[in-house]
């Protein structure tokens, strides 16, 4: 468990709590933020079927102290469930400090709210 840890330092997780199951086919992009250009994008991926993302991260090489931010486009999700949902997309913004340490994003999504929070 501990090598997955290290190959992937940022993961995420996305859990539809309307529908008490994963959320599939969300498409997450992961930046990162310097003072100088602003944000600027590392990788893209989906949700799979779990509704995680577990191998999109650049090299872990890449990965440096900084601040990050994950942005979860929701939009595409609730239109394929026939719903309708007040946020487009949701952007988490995070401070990555230990670069050795694992950072796990979960969002719990509904369509008129979300709740986030750093898991293990």
């Amino acid at each position: 468990m501990e090598k997955a840890r290290m190959k992937n330092p940022i993961t995420a997780h996305v859990l539809d709590i309307t529908k008490g199951r994963p959320a599939a086919g969300i498409t997450v992009v992961l930046e990162v933020h310097s003072d100088a250009s602003g944000w600027k994008e590392l990788a893209r991926a989906e949700t799979d079927n779990d509704g995680r993302i577990n191998d999109w991260r650049p090299q872990s090489s890449n990965i440096a102290p900084g601040i990050y931010r994950l942005t979860f486009h929701t939009a595409h999700y609730f239109r394929s469930l026939g719903a309708t949902g007040f946020y487009p997309y949701i952007p988490v913004v995070f401070e990555l400090q230990d670069t050795a340490a694992h950072y796990h994003v979960p969002l719990l999504l509904s369509p008129y709210g979300y709740s986030t929070y750093r898991g293990s």
